[in-house]
């Protein structure tokens, strides 16, 4: 399910509709956070899937990306994976901020690739969930990096679910 054309996070096509109100709410949510998101604009980052607990984003490596060993900047590819649990761990339409993270470095990424990183709620308890991130290359399995969020909800909804088309 594309959500976004490549370079316009936060244009969700909705030719069709989402089969539950929780993947309009979750689709809802992304788009309000991506309309505002300047940072992952300008680094070409795309939604490529959302749902409740869930989202897929992409990064195409590009020359500014590169660093002194001729490799992504570890700190973009942390944008990435941090990117894609923001939105999974907004999904379900309460404003939910970080906590702390990290992330492990498995291999390089290379100048041209394409990163994908999938995002999954693992738990939540009260107002705290935990957020697994793997970013690989596009097509691939291999890992490049391994990242684990923890978040908490605040007050606040990012969309009125009053006004979802079902």
């Amino acid at each position: 399910m594309g959500l976004s054309e490549p370079g316009t996070p936060g244009r969700a096509d909705h030719a069709e509709a989402p089969a539950t109100p929780a993947q309009a709410l979750a689709e809802a949510a992304a788009a309000a956070m991506l309309a505002g998101d300047r940072a992952s604009r300008a680094l070409g980052i795309r939604l490529l899937e959302v749902s409740p607990g869930r989202a897929v984003l992409a990064m195409t490596v590009r020359e500014d990306m590169v660093n002194g060993h001729g490799i992504c900047h570890g700190g973009l590819i942390f944008t990435l994976a941090d990117s894609a649990f923001a939105l999974a761990c907004n999904s379900r339409n309460h404003v939910t901020l970080a906590q702390a993270a990290d992330i492990v470095f498995v291999s390089p990424a290379r100048l041209g690739e394409t990163l994908v990183a999938t995002a999954v709620e693992r738990t939540s308890f009260g107002r705290n969930g935990v957020y697994d991130v793997s970013v690989r290359r596009e097509g691939e399995d291999a890992v490049v990096a391994e990242f684990r969020g923890r978040s908490r909800e605040v007050a606040g909804t990012l969309v009125n679910p009053d006004r979802l088309p079902c």
